[in-house]
């Protein structure tokens, strides 16, 4: 199996990842006790997870324990700081990391935001596969998934699947 790096993300209908302040109260209308999306089998396919600053911030308040698993993290940031056991932060070339990270091994690459990593990684056609959860809800604003002005990029679709919550997910690939 080849690396490949995913963006495994939840948006609201009109693309928005968060709310104004950073807020994921509207993905509590899709909570499910018996249901996890795909994510955990998602998971065990990843090696590597890289992700901005800001969503790191928000994943400490929201998981205390974070991480809570093998994978290494590479945490995007202008602020250097000393790794720790699972978590290296970086402030270099992205690509660079990529390339590495990807012939490393035959695990995935997790995209788990923000919106400025996405949007980078699209910028420079880093990106191999997308899964979408789409969540039944307009928030009119916030922080918007995709930021514009990346360049056009086709996309084939793998596989849709709607859940009993009304959320959709969407697995596309990204034609390259």
């Amino acid at each position: 199996m080849k690396s490949k790096v995913i963006i495994y993300i939840a948006a609201s209908l009109d693309g928005y990842i968060a709310g104004i302040n950073d807020e994921l109260d509207f993905l509590k209308s899709v909570e499910d006790p018996n249901e996890d999306y795909g994510y955990y089998e998602f998971l065990s396919t990843v090696g590597f997870v890289i992700m901005g600053r800001r969503t790191y911030d928000k994943i400490q308040t929201l998981v205390p324990d974070f991480p809570i698993d093998d994978k290494k993290y590479y945490v995007r940031t202008r602020t250097e700081k000393p790794p720790t056991a699972n978590v290296s932060f970086f402030n270099g070339d992205i690509a660079k990391l990529i390339d590495g990270l990807k012939s490393d091994t035959s695990k995935h690459v997790f995209i788990d935001g923000g919106a400025d990593i996405i949007h980078l990684l699209l910028k420079d056609r880093l990106i191999d596969e997308i899964i979408l959860s789409v969540i039944p809800v307009l928030l009119g604003e916030g922080i918007r998934l995709f930021k514009g002005n990346e360049p056009e990029q086709n996309l084939q679709l793998l596989s849709a699947e709607k859940f009993n919550k009304g959320l959709v997910q969407l697995h596309k690939k990204v034609i390259k």
